[in-house]
């Protein structure tokens, strides 16, 4: 479903892309091809930008404070503009409508197996990049694409305990990894909930609203009514389903996550929703929602945490290196310290 709405989308941004370029030339008296052609295509570029600076202008509204040792120079944060919009473009008009994929195999496999599962609105081939650098590591992975797009998130698990059975039955391994980004991570803690962890050994997530995300309020469908957050950063609340969801789950579940976000997530505001309590948090700064699984850095600690469950070693224990200019909190957040 999501192929096929991500294809008719890319067709009708062409056709009016071609209409403005016709319009250019027959009505406007612009005499160069070219520039008419310039003119249809940056109209297009022009709305998807706005679609853009829209939800960061939304996130921003309620979002949460900013750390100190977080914050943006100015011209950092036009670079998160920048990359999240090509983020954005890239996996909207090509990962997700011509490169979604089931599995990728790996001949002398490295850590554990892994298990992607993707957020609201997309498939598989949002996991186009991560993907790439987890073969680069030899890391055997899966990817689900979930059904349907606007459905509730319990709906999903079914084709999750597929997925892990698969995983599993492929690889002859007892546990695995899951990582998922947005709303794919609250996926995978309802299947924690009703299907028990003992064949998983680690859930990496990345941008996911754990308690909700007020931008959730604009969406459509059951998942996205169950993912909102409802008043400001600081007196909200989450959802019904969230808050369940959180009592349901004891202190070993929690320990079980790595919620790896960013304070500048433009989809998931307050941003510290992202932050787990009882779980381990890699706080990121200078990254957009759509970027997290494509970002260079984020892909070096995902490799990094999947091996480290491999070899049973606790991440904890392992220095990490920051590449400027994002930053790891070298402290326990707040959720941590609780």
């Amino acid at each position: 479903m999501v192929t096929l709405v991500t294809r008719i989308l890319i067709i009708l941004q062409a056709t009016a892309a071609l209409g403005l370029c016709w319009a250019a030339l027959r009505y406007w008296e612009v005499g160069s091809p070219w520039l008419a052609a310039a003119i249809g295509a940056g109209a297009i570029l022009l709305f998807r930008l706005l679609i853009t600076a829209n939800n960061f202008w939304i996130a921003w509204l309620y979002r949460s404070e900013t750390p100190k040792d977080h914050q943006l120079r100015p011209l950092q944060a036009l670079r998160l503009f920048a990359g999240e919009f090509l983020a954005t473009m890239k996996s909207s008009t090509w990962t997700m409508a011509f490169h979604q994929f089931e599995k990728h195999e790996a001949e002398k496999p490295a850590g554990l197996p892994v298990l992607l599962i993707h957020g609201y609105g997309c498939n598989s081939g949002y996991w186009h990049s991560m993907s790439q650098a987890l073969q680069r590591a030899k890391i055997y992975h899966h990817a689900v694409s979930l059904e349907p797009m606007f459905g509730g998130i319990d709906d999903f698990v079914p084709s999750i305990g597929r997925a892990v059975e698969s995983l599993r039955r492929s690889t002859g391994s007892d546990k695995i990894v899951i990582v998922a980004h947005s709303m794919g991570g609250l996926v995978a803690r309802a299947y924690i909930r009703d299907h028990g962890y003992g064949h998983i050994a680690k859930v990496i997530t990345l941008g996911t609203p754990h308690s909700g995300t007020a931008l959730a309020n604009f969406g459509a469908g059951h998942n996205s009514r169950q993912m909102r957050w409802t008043g400001s950063a600081r007196t909200g609340r989450p959802s019904r389903w969230l808050a369940e969801l959180a009592l349901a789950e004891t202190p070993e579940v929690r320990g079980l996550f790595v919620s790896i976000y960013s304070h500048h997530d433009n989809i998931v505001s307050p941003q510290t929703s992202s932050d787990l309590p009882g779980a381990r948090n890699v706080e990121l700064h200078g990254i957009g929602h759509v970027a997290l699984a494509l970002h260079p850095a984020v892909q070096a600690i995902v490799v990094e945490e999947v091996i480290a469950a491999g070899a049973g070693l606790g991440a904890e224990s392992k220095q990490k290196v920051v590449p400027a200019p994002h930053h790891f909190s070298s402290e326990p957040s707040a959720s941590q310290k609780r």
